[in-house]
């Protein structure tokens, strides 16, 4: 029943917007009485945190596999794979995206926690910095700036997506290149990067 409720909930959340969904939306949609809802959640701000909560998990897997499996030696390479990953990652799970990111939160209540998917992408910056792929930026900013172009690139796709693209395979690799080729400290493979992916990024 837990999970009923939670998937209802999702699709309120992401239909609605979080000011219009209501407990009693959620009953209506589950067939049951809000005293059932209430059974296994407090209210709709315990929902919400859950369903985030549930969305970073998913992104983080997904990440993590890639961070794991080692598949590039070259920390750069590695870099823009994980970038990739989360782009990916974004347009096969709208759902979880929007929840991660794009739909409003209540008001924080407590200090806001970096999540496990950005010490990711911070970690591959640091390796990039440390093996010297990259020039000696601030890891910090560094990262900031790189996840907020795949962002921006990841929810513009999602929200226009009436919008005239040029190919997306392309685009997207383009934005990648576009953000990692100006820290580079040494001559790099980008455009072979940018030209291989740009044929094998999904749709």
């Amino acid at each position: 029943m837990r999970r009923i409720i939670l998937d209802a909930a999702r699709a309120i959340f992401v239909e609605q917007g979080y000011e219009s969904f209501s407990m009693r939306k959620l009953a209506e949609k589950v067939e049951c009485s809000p005293g059932t809802i209430y059974l296994h959640f407090e209210h709709k701000e315990e929902l919400f945190e859950c369903l985030v909560t549930e969305s970073f998990g998913r992104l983080l897997e997904t990440l993590s596999e890639l961070d794991n499996g080692r598949r590039c030696d070259d920390p750069l390479a590695a870099l823009r794979e994980g970038m990739l990953a989360y782009v990916e990652f974004g347009l096969r799970n709208q759902s979880d995206y929007r929840f991660a990111f794009m739909l409003a939160p209540p008001v924080e209540k407590r200090p806001y926690k970096v999540h496990g998917s950005f010490d990711i992408l911070r970690n591959m910056v640091r390796r990039c910095v440390e093996e010297k792929r990259f020039r000696a930026v601030d890891v910090e900013i560094t990262s900031q700036a790189l996840w907020a172009s795949i962002h921006g690139i990841t929810s513009l796709l999602i929200q226009r997506p009436a919008f005239p693209w040029a190919a997306k395979k392309k685009l997207i690799a383009q934005v990648i290149h576009t953000a990692t080729a100006s820290l580079t400290a040494t001559p790099d493979l980008a455009e072979q990067w940018e030209r291989r992916h740009a044929n094998t990024v999904g749709r």
